[in-house]
């Protein structure tokens, strides 16, 4: 069993929240995961899927018993399925609010729904499993994102060559896909996990027509994916209308299949643009959607340059998940054309910012937009980064630094505190 960084994290919010609700993408591993919590803890916590047609009936039929049936304390997997657990659960936890009571799952973000949402407020915390990490994977903790708020020296000089980090890339961190070492049956698993998502998580989560369209629009967002959201041209792409586009790109969001990063801005500055950039929950997804593989990658930098961006962009939103500094992610870019891939800010209001490139010879074009965040960002800029195929530490004035990219998950967890 591949360890997830994560689990401490939900292990210390059953030590003091009354619900705990482990979300995220099917297949990512998060019943494995609640199993492990749930055997942690001192007391029993029975194990109940509403996946099985039997108990899933009977918790839509009677809530209330099936709550009362359950006990003190139980694990229910696949919650959104029955979402009406979840007002006989506020009473439940009104009455007797015992930290850990409740141990859910689910592969829909249930949050969206308002009265799900008003019901919890305050009694539950979500946190979100993603795919395997590379960190993970090596078995290993990851401190990138730490470490670039703190001391420059903590920050990993470490490399792997070109044909592992795309191998890594096109492989994503999807646990079933992992373990598959032939390309036919990882695109085998993706055709089936896909075909199941829209047959049946997509239908439970809204009655919408249409199903068809949905591949088809995937296609497009894994075409597009770095990109700046544009309703009107992917509509114009998929062939559907702009307020049909906009239910079904909530819908692969709430299914934790497609996420946006916000533009960064502060009120005063009025030239920075605010749209989001969107991505897809796994660069090996992505590959899939695109039809390549890691040897057409190496083929063609242009063409590995947005899922490399995709790779990163989901490495940094793990991290931030269990990291001590918790930053929000943003992208930034100005009318003039002056972008960085990412920018973090700390809750103090440290910007970091990040920039991918997928070369191993940086010009001084390639720090512009780096240099345009620290000049608007001002006193709050910590440090620039551009993680590049290259294979030396390099610095280019004052705090701006290219790393290997392998530095994402190589530079370790440390204990101390950042900076």
């Amino acid at each position: 069993m591949i360890d997830r960084h994560l689990y401490f994290t939900c292990h210390a919010a059953l030590g003091d929240t009354p619900v705990v609700l482990l979300a995220g993408a099917r297949q990512t591993g998060k019943s494995t995961l609640a199993k492990q919590l749930a055997g942690s803890l001192q007391e029993a916590m029975p194990f109940l899927t509403l996946d099985d047609p039997a108990t899933l009936g009977a918790a839509k039929r009677g809530p209330d018993a099936f709550l009362e049936d359950a006990g003190t304390r139980c694990l229910i997997d696949e919650v959104q399925r029955a979402p009406e657990l979840f007002l006989p659960m506020k009473k439940r936890v009104d009455a007797e609010r015992l930290p850990g009571r409740y141990l859910l799952t689910g592969s829909a973000n249930v949050l969206t729904l308002p009265k799900i949402a008003d019901s919890l407020a305050g009694r539950m915390e979500v946190q979100v499993l993603w795919p395997f990490s590379q960190g993970e994977l090596d078995g290993r903790p990851e401190g990138f994102v730490d470490a670039c708020f703190g001391a420059p020296e903590a920050l990993s000089s470490e490399i792997v060559d070109w044909p592992e980090f795309l191998e890594r890339v096109a492989r994503g961190g999807y646990p079933e896909v992992v373990q598959r070492t032939q390309a036919d049956r990882r695109r085998a698993w993706w055709e089936a996990y896909l075909k199941t998502l829209l047959e049946r998580d997509v239908r439970d989560l809204a009655n919408i027509e249409g199903l068809h369209e949905l591949p088809r629009l995937l296609n497009i967002l894994a075409a597009r994916t770095g990109g700046l959201q544009n309703f009107a041209e992917v509509g114009r792409l998929a062939g559907i209308s702009t307020s049909t586009l906009k239910r079904y790109v909530a819908l692969l969001r709430a299914l934790y299949l497609h996420l946006e990063i916000p533009g960064w801005h502060r009120n005063l500055e009025k030239r920075l643009i605010k749209a989001p950039k969107t991505y897809l929950n796994d660069s090996g997804l992505a590959c899939h959607l695109r039809g390549v593989d890691a040897k057409a990658l190496a083929e063609d930098r242009n063409r590995a340059g947005a899922v490399v961006e995709n790779f990163v962009a989901m490495e940094l939103v793990k991290q931030i998940s269990w990291s001590k500094t918790r930053p929000t992610l943003h992208h930034f870019r100005d009318v003039t054309g002056n972008e960085v891939d990412f920018v973090m800010e700390a809750p103090d209001g440290r910007i970091v910012g990040i920039e991918v490139k997928c070369s191993s010879d940086l010009g001084s074009r390639d720090w512009r937009g780096l240099q345009t965040l620290a000049a608007v960002a001002g006193r709050d800029f910590v440090r620039g980064i551009i993680l590049y195929t290259g294979q030396q530490r390099l610095a280019s004035g004052k705090n701006l630094l290219a790393l290997p990219l392998a530095s994402l998950w190589k530079t370790p967890m440390s204990e101390t505190k950042t900076n």
